[in-house]
């Protein structure tokens, strides 16, 4: 892959309006697509969805757009520090298109889980239960072996790539009308729900609906084609990845110490334990300088969490460089996480095998998975039926309640399905649990 045809402005769905005088505009096209994401609605509706823990109530934690803002964060830096090496490892040759390679991973962080459903990782199992196991399961006869594939395994790194290009109902074309280099940042799977089993990953990056548009990127990107269905991943892919690797982690250690889940002294041990305790004795006796100079616990936690994730910042370009020929003929099949120092790793690791064990099962988020599985699975019964059987009273009025740019006409039984999934998938939890309510007759609108 060469970076003079993977790093691309032109636009899905606007290829005809291409011009290099684009170029000359006070924003780039990569920041005007950073600009058109952080704007957007999709984008705002982040902020009441579950990242981890349930909504805020007096102690604020993280929710998707606070995530997705900080990747974002250390996206840029990640491209930023990486576009600056490239050049001074003379390894490319348009250095002043190069230097956009930290605007493109930003935006691309936004996007990363605009795909996501309400409720945190349960959401997406709960959409897939219902075609696998639950009441849509009769449904199968209905759709071609790819189409219920996609369906008995919602993913929402998928379906953030149709909500970035696909046109939905009084739309434009192309979706958002993203760079071609900003879509492929967002596909970390470029492969279809039916290569999940010869790729042995859980994920893949595009349902049948988008397989064509994936494809047109690919080939306009130069990007390879490893076997059938299955393409190399785009570069910048890496680093949008690696962002997203660094803040989870190290942000739920922190929520969890504010949400007392974890105590201090545990959490400044995790974080301390990024650090060789000899190679990095300066660094670790400036923290505890640090530390007696600034008294606030949470600011102590806050200091000792931006070293690390700096420290990562660094190690995951050190792996990309290690391994950029690799990563340019596409047989690079690591993470960068998974390839930083040894110190740093054992550390990462550490914070895993405590989030899983400590955080990830807590009461609370246990609490609002089993929720959000009765919400959606119920939520998609409803519409489900009322999209297939439109005719009867019911399905009427249900439908009535889908906003206009999720109803399909005339269309094949798989995009009416996707369509509810879009619907459904871009609920906030809020308004999924308000509409559930209004559904089941808990609560009725002018109903006292």
């Amino acid at each position: 892959m060469k970076w003079n045809s993977l790093l691309s402005a032109k636009r899905f769905g606007q290829e005809d309006q291409f011009s290099s005088v684009q170029q000359k505009d006070i924003r780039s096209q990569f920041q005007r697509d950073y600009d058109r994401l952080i704007f957007s609605s999709p984008f705002r509706r982040l902020q009441n969805k579950t990242q981890v823990f349930p909504l805020p109530g007096s102690i604020f934690v993280h929710n998707r757009l606070t995530h997705s803002l900080e990747v974002s964060s250390v996206g840029r830096s990640l491209g930023n520090a990486l576009a600056d090496r490239l050049i001074q490892l003379n390894l490319v040759d348009d250095t002043l298109l190069i230097k956009e390679i930290g605007s493109i991973v930003a935006g691309a962080c936004l996007a990363h889980d605009l795909g996501n459903p309400p409720f945190g990782h349960s959401g997406e199992k709960a959409l897939s239960h219902f075609f696998s196991d639950g009441k849509g399961k009769e449904l199968q006869d209905r759709f071609t072996s790819d189409e219920w594939c996609d369906l008995t395994n919602f993913e929402g790194n998928a379906n953030a790539l149709r909500l970035l290009t696909h046109a939905f109902n009084g739309r434009r074309k192309g979706g958002f009308a993203l760079t071609y280099s900003s879509i492929a940042s967002v596909v970390k799977y470029p492969w279809e729900s039916n290569k999940i089993e010869i790729v042995k990953k859980r994920k893949y990056g595009f349902f049948q609906a988008e397989k064509a548009d994936y494809i047109k990127i690919a080939e306009e990107l130069g990007i390879p084609e490893l076997s059938s269905g299955i393409f190399a991943r785009f570069p910048l892919v890496y680093l949008v990845e690696a962002a997203d690797d660094i803040c989870y982690q190290i942000m739920d250690i922190e929520d969890a110490h504010k949400l007392k889940i974890l105590s201090t002294d545990e959490t400044m041990e995790l974080l301390r334990s990024f650090y060789h305790p000899h190679k990095d004795k300066d660094i670790l006796n400036r923290i505890e300088e640090t530390c007696l100079e600034v008294t606030d616990i949470n600011e102590q936690i806050a200091y000792m969490r931006a070293g690390v994730i700096g420290k990562l910042i660094s190690e995951c370009v050190n792996v990309f460089v290690d391994n950029y020929d690799l990563i340019m003929e596409g047989k690079f099949q690591s993470s960068l996480i998974k390839e930083i120092d040894e110190i740093s790793l054992s550390a990462y690791k550490r914070c895993t095998k405590v989030a899983v064990s400590r955080i990830y099962r807590h009461r609370s988020v246990v609490e609002i998975e089993l929720a959000g599985y009765k919400i959606l699975g119920t939520l998609l019964d409803e519409f489900v039926t009322a999209v297939l059987e439109p005719e009867n009273f019911y399905s009427k009025n249900l439908l009535f309640l889908i906003p206009e740019q999720y109803r399909v006409n005339g269309e094949s039984e798989y995009e009416k399905i996707m369509s509810i999934l879009d619907f459904v998938s871009g609920m906030t939890d809020v308004f999924a649990l308000d509409l559930y309510r209004t559904i089941k007759g808990i609560e009725l609108p002018g109903i006292n």
